[in-house]
Parts: C-alpha cells; structure tokens; sequence
C-alpha cells in the first residue's frame, strides 16, 4: 500500500518546486500532497509583514485538517526543516514518519537564524534594503541545468523575514517520532547543513542518508531523490 507524503517546502520555493516528483510517487504507488505556504508561490498575493513561521506551520496543518491526512510521511526541505518540526509536534497522531532533506533541525525557542548565526547580518541587511521586510531569494546550487535556472528564477519571490527571526514553540514536548536525515552531498562552502548531517549521525533516535545532489535534489535529481524515499519507507514499513 502506498503512503502519503506531505511536504514542506524550503524558502522562496513553493508546492510547485516538486513538479518533477509528482509523476515519480504516483509511479511509486504513493499520494504527494506539496502545499504552499501564505506569500509565496501561487500565493505570493497575500505577502505581507506580518507572515512568520507559525502562519506557515499553521498553512500545513490546516491542509491536514481538511484533507483528512493520517499516517503521513512529512518531509521537510530546508526552510521547511523548521515548519515540519512544527507540524509534527501538533499533529504527532497523524504522522507515521519525519524525514528532513538537507534541512534546519530546530529544538524548542530555536528560529532559522538561531541555527545560521552567520546569516543573520546579511538576512538582515536584505531586508532593510528593500521595503524593510522582504528578504529576496538566495542564488541556486551552481550545477542547477539552465532550464531549471530560468523555471525557478522565474517563479521564487521574497520571503517575510519573520520566517527567518520566529522561535519555533514546541507544545507536546521532545518530538519521538521516526526521523530520517537525508544530506545533500554537494555542499556549498557554507556548508549551512552540515551540523545537522553530524547530529543525525551522532545522535540517538536519527536514521542517515545521503543524496548525491545540491540542496534541492526535488529538481536536480528527481529519481535519485524518489529511489531513497522510497528506501526510508520501506524500511520503517
């Protein structure tokens, strides 16, 4: 029987993003549900300053909600690392399985910047820049094919910086539900993901993997990123 993914996209990104995985699950035999957050994406005409991490989180738990989801395998990618954390503390009974792709891992009263320290100035200094609230998108991994470039170009728009500055708010207390690291291999020099590959590795409770790809293996390697999910599910089956 195949199982239902519910993902959380990264920043600047959106539902549409995952396109390319889309025909690859149903292949698969399994349901993709791709939401996308207030602000961005199809969405991006109700972008406004007062839009921050709990407005996302409650986005995806609304989708739950009306879709009537259960036994979910949420994924969350980057950005959306912090709204899956979210979403798995307040809808632990609907949710079989937590994976993270090359993705924020906070703990309790943590926000993004709290994780990338060394972005905070530059976020900041984005934001201040333009209209005092809008941080625009980050560049794409370098190996990113030009026809993807121009397709996401063409389609990322500026993130509230609230997302970025908003402590996550754990309700139900530590999180014990399965949970899988997958770490995109072709890092940039940041390196931004790193520490949370390491504490996967390290730490009880984590199943790790790792994806040959750039940050978003969902466009640059689709089939590569759809063989190890299916691995993770398989095996917590």
């Amino acid at each position: 029987m195949g199982a239902t993914f519910l993902v959380c996209h990264g920043a600047w990104s959106a539902g549409w993003a995952w396109k390319k995985m889309h025909p690859l699950m149903a292949a698969c035999g399994h349901r993709l549900v791709t939401p996308t957050y207030t602000g961005l994406g199809e969405r991006a005409h109700l972008a406004n300053p007062s839009i921050d991490l709990e407005t996302h989180i409650e986005d995806v738990l609304n989708v739950i909600k009306y879709e009537d989801l259960r036994d979910i395998v949420l994924v969350g990618h980057s950005y959306g690392g912090m709204v899956a954390t979210g979403v798995a503390d307040r809808a632990r009974d609907r949710i079989s399985q937590l994976i993270y792709l090359d993705a924020f891992v906070p703990d309790d009263g943590q926000s993004l910047l709290d994780l990338n320290e060394p972005a905070r100035p530059h976020m900041h200094a984005l934001a201040k820049s333009g209209d005092g609230w809008r941080v625009p998108p980050n560049p794409t991994p370098p190996d990113t094919p030009p026809a993807d470039l121009e397709w996401l170009t063409e389609r990322r728009v500026d993130m509230p910086i609230k997302c970025f500055e908003m402590p996550l708010r754990l309700r139900g207390g530590k999180l014990t539900l399965p949970r899988s690291y997958i770490y995109a291999t072709r890092i940039t020099p940041a390196d931004t993901f790193g520490p949370f590959a390491r504490r996967a590795r390290s730490e009880a409770g984590w199943n790790y993997f790792e994806i040959d790809a750039s940050h978003s293996p969902n466009v640059t390697a689709p089939e590569a990123l759809m063989a190890l999910l299916q691995k993770i599910v398989g095996q917590q089956a």
